[in-house]
């Protein structure tokens, strides 16, 4: 039987990346030793038996290192999402905050990690939780973080997605995020702008607040523009990153 739930280096630390293809997805369990999540987008597929079909093969492949992705936060693609979660079982989720709860109840176990993804606020200690395809659009709700954590276990949620980070652009708010996740033992994935430059930092300030692990989201900037497929050597490095400061 399939593992439901994501490896962590040294408990700590599992990276989130892209894959171009079943090869590439395999070369990548392979230099990152387990430690990593294939992240999946339930856009790029026109139904949701075009999706199973495809994500089963992937999750024999990977050894279930399936995280189903929205594609940008689209918090349009919730409701697929949460559909073809329930019929994959993956190792981890992608979702907005008004959907974890829904999800949670597809899946029909607590095993796999679901996060929920909220928005900086522009204001320390505060983050923006109406990330649902209804709520976006209206008046920000914006709410203390450790408010935002407790709604978030209330749902059944098993992190809190932190988008968009913007590589250093949000960090102070960040690094206060980080620590009211450490409060609440809370697990936390930083998701927009990260690249090799400075994952290493994003990291440190995460592990440093005292949260328990982090999914650093790493996607575009590690792919080759041609080829679309994820650059191993570029997960090899962050593979370094990684063990240096883990």
């Amino acid at each position: 039987m399939l593992k439901k739930s994501p490896q962590f280096y040294k408990d700590k630390v599992c990276l989130n990346v892209l894959a171009g293809s079943m090869e590439n997805a395999a070369d990548i369990c392979k230099v990152t030793e387990g430690n990593v999540l294939i992240g999946l987008l339930s856009k790029d597929y026109k139904s949701d038996e075009e999706a199973v079909s495809s994500m089963k093969e992937y999750a024999e492949v990977t050894g279930n290192r399936i995280s189903i992705g929205l594609g940008s936060g689209d918090p349009f693609q919730s409701k697929m999402v949460a559909r073809i979660a329930g019929l994959i079982q993956p190792q981890h989720i992608n979702q907005v905050f008004t959907d974890v709860g829904a999800t949670r109840s597809l899946v029909g176990q607590q095993s796999t990690f679901i996060n929920s993804l909220v928005s900086p606020s522009g204001k320390e200690g505060f983050v923006r939780i109406n990330t649902g395809a209804l709520s976006s659009k209206l008046a920000p709700a914006i709410v203390p973080v450790e408010t935002a954590i407790g709604m978030i276990k209330d749902a059944g949620g098993s992190s809190l997605k932190y988008y968009p980070i913007k590589g250093l652009e949000n960090i102070k708010e960040y690094r206060v995020v980080a620590l009211k996740c450490a409060e609440q033992d809370f697990i936390l994935e930083p998701t927009g702008g990260i690249d090799l430059d400075n994952l290493e930092v994003i990291i440190k300030v995460t592990l440093n607040a005292g949260v328990p692990k982090i999914i650093p989201h790493i996607y575009s900037s590690i792919i080759d523009k041609e080829t679309k497929l994820t650059r191993i050597e570029d997960v090899n490095k962050a593979m370094k990153v990684m063990e240096q400061i883990s």
